[in-house]
């Protein structure tokens, strides 16, 4: 666990309508030069930060399968895009997730994670949400992981996975201090389910969380014409922490960076010294009975 301090930024990440690789590669080296430049060590994009790629094949951008089929002639590129830069200024990135094609056929949702020595972890979505599953075909896929890293022990629930307790609760009960959750919502009411859900899992574990959305509109794009949403940094209400818990939180659909300090000793010491203790009394929520009447 690292004992020291850091600045994390967290992307309002717009989408955008890029005509060659080189203007993805621009806005992107952009980007990460202006979080680095703030003194920021952990950079988070947000869900389907990828997906701004599509608009490079006309032929494909608005059809919603042919579109991810497309795009995997840049994935490559975009992995080392980001470990490029994230050794270049010395931070650890998570990319924008991308739909991944695997050998198997099977699409999933993936995120990297590069780290400033050159490193290159993923995680991929553990639950898909239902337009996910039932109109573009992209699968779920294990395990859940947690990355030590030089900043901390980090886990990674893409959007909807924040929504579910028991994901947030396995990575943390694995050593998870700060969970980071990269979105894409197309709704107010989507923006505020993974808000809360950021906030709960915050307060049940007793750990840091960091939302990333993407935002802004691509009415060429079915999959990410609309995207709603604000970045926020959240922590557990009690001692160390703001009394409702929000540490930092971006103005709505605003294409900006939020910064917030992150300790992670502080996160050792509310869970052992807390005015409660939801992290260590969970097991006591486990196989409580229930008696129907």
């Amino acid at each position: 666990m690292s004992n020291r301090a850091f600045t994390v930024a967290a992307a309002q990440f717009p989408v955008f309508s890029p005509d060659s690789w080189d203007e993805v590669e621009a806005l992107v080296t952009r980007w990460v030069a202006d979080a680095a430049a703030q003194g920021a060590q952990l950079l988070v994009f947000p869900e389907y930060g990828a997906m701004s790629l599509a608009h490079l094949d006309a032929a494909t951008r608005s059809d919603l399968h042919g579109q991810i089929a497309a795009m995997q002639v840049h994935r490559e590129a975009w992995r080392a895009l980001h470990a490029r830069l994230a050794v270049a200024h010395g931070v650890t990135i998570l990319a924008g997730s991308f739909p991944w094609w695997l050998d198997d056929g099977r699409y999933v949702n993936r995120a990297f994670l590069c780290l400033p020595k050159g490193e290159i972890e993923h995680q991929d979505k553990c639950v898909m949400t239902r337009f996910e599953r039932e109109q573009w075909n992209i699968s779920s896929a294990a395990p859940l992981k947690v990355f030590d890293t030089a900043l901390g022990k980090l886990a990674v629930l893409i959007c909807y996975d924040s929504e579910f307790p028991l994901l947030a609760r396995a990575a943390c009960a694995a050593g998870a201090e700060v969970l980071l959750v990269p979105s894409c919502t197309d709704t107010l009411a989507g923006y505020y389910r993974v808000k809360v859900g950021a906030q709960a899992r915050a307060l049940e574990n007793q750990c840091y969380v960091v939302q990333s959305p993407i935002v802004g509109e691509a009415a060429w794009s079915p999959a990410v014409d609309v995207n709603i949403g604000a970045a926020g940094v959240y922590g557990p209400p009690d001692r160390g922490f703001p009394d409702d818990g929000v540490i930092a939180l971006g103005p709505l659909n605003e294409p900006r960076w939020l910064y917030a300090e992150i300790d992670p000793a502080k996160v050792a010491e509310v869970r052992e010294h807390g005015a409660v203790r939801p992290f260590r009394h969970w097991p006591e929520s486990d196989g409580w009975p229930v008696e129907r009447r």
